[in-house]
């Protein structure tokens, strides 16, 4: 393809509390078996982008993790490959990155240095599906200096979580504001972006000198009416986890069969980092209705309309409800969870209650005394 890929995976989000408090929300666990960054790089290496760059900053470390081999998602070539960017200390620069707009300028040799005439850029944080070779057609065909992908949410109860943007017939951005208090405007930027290279390269370079660091407002709303800005909507599923509740319905969503069979079973699908686990078990007495189940998982109570991940061990008389239990809990016998998020690497004793609202998502965090002598 004629694009290189650059992921926005450093940021952090204050209202995800305590899920973000140890992970960047780009690794936040989805469907059991992913995280949120496999989604924008599945979508890239499925559309031939074979050199990906992906800047970290915010708890960074589970993300690098998950990123220290890059044959999971095919970049393992010659010709290209997937880099990840963090920030570094050099004698010409003392700085965390104090944006997006200057990730990509404290790393601008990874752009002067590729030849691809294009740049797709793409946030980790966003669940969707997406075939950016028709996104770059488009691009192309337009003539556009830049692309934004947007989709129609038909209602945004939240609009300080996006881009608000209005456009005219001809698909020409006429309107473009990011995360305004109130709007009345639906169509919203899902944070992925097409411009050409050497274009990026000039912007961001005036926009540090200038001493601007946002990608968004400081570089592609400033130009709009001086640059061609076109708008490529999306009509395929797409969610943003950036808040709880939306965290929470994205992962319920993949209990829809459509949902499931869309991601997972219709070409192209989904990649992600690989583990050796056994399969899930359902002991006696077990009883499992409409959820996920993840690799590992070992279940004695009853489970249902809830997305177990990897190594759940689920106790003898519990009950989990509407509920999402991440990675390497331990769950006691005679405990009833519902409408909640258990914290992975917890342990929750048994006999205990936890108990929330579908309006008020509870998130439980106990700390893990499994292992103490």
């Amino acid at each position: 393809m004629k694009a290189i890929g650059l992921i926005l995976a450093g940021g952090s989000s204050s209202r995800m509390a305590e899920l973000t408090r140890k992970r960047a929300t780009a690794a936040l666990p989805i469907a059991g078996g992913y995280r949120s960054i496999d989604f924008a790089l599945s979508n890239m290496a499925n559309s031939h982008i074979s050199k990906v760059g992906v800047f970290t900053q915010y708890n960074s470390k589970s993300l690098s993790r998950h990123l220290n081999s890059s044959k999971w998602w095919d970049f393992g070539r010659k010709q290209g490959g997937l880099f990840v960017f963090t920030p570094t200390l050099t004698h010409d620069n003392n700085q965390w990155y104090r944006g997006t707009a200057d990730a990509i300028a404290q790393n601008i040799d990874f752009l002067k240095s590729s030849h691809e005439p294009y740049v797709i850029i793409a946030s980790g944080d966003c669940v969707y599906k997406m075939d950016m070779n028709k996104l770059l057609e488009y691009h192309i065909e337009k003539g556009a200096d830049i692309t934004i992908v947007t989709k129609d949410l038909g209602k945004v109860s939240d609009p300080t979580r996006f881009g608000v943007v209005s456009v005219d017939s001809q698909g020409v951005v006429t309107e473009f504001e990011e995360k305004p208090i109130v709007t009345d405007k639906t169509l919203v930027s899902t944070g992925v972006y097409v411009i050409r290279r050497r274009q990026l390269i000039e912007m961001i370079e005036r926009a540090g000198a200038e001493g601007g660091f946002d990608l968004v407002k400081d570089i592609f709303i400033r130009y709009k009416g001086i640059k061609k800005i076109y708008a490529y909507q999306m009509d395929s599923y797409w969610s943003n986890i950036t808040k709880i509740d939306s965290y929470f319905h994205t992962n319920i969503d993949f209990l829809n069969r459509k949902t499931r069979e869309y991601f997972f079973s219709e070409y192209p699908t989904i990649a992600s980092k690989i583990e050796d686990l056994p399969p899930a078990k359902y002991n006696a007495g077990s009883c499992v209705k409409n959820s996920l189940v993840s690799s590992g998982c070992i279940i004695n109570g009853e489970v249902s309309n809830s997305v177990l991940f990897k190594e759940v061990y689920v106790g003898n008389n519990c009950t989990i409800r509407n509920s999402i239990i991440l990675n390497d809990v331990y769950i006691g016998d005679n405990t009833y969870i519902e409408n909640c998020i258990i914290e992975s690497h917890g342990t929750i004793r048994a006999n205990s209650n936890y108990v929330g609202t579908p309006e008020e998502i509870k998130i439980i965090r106990e700390k893990n005394d499994r292992y103490v002598l």
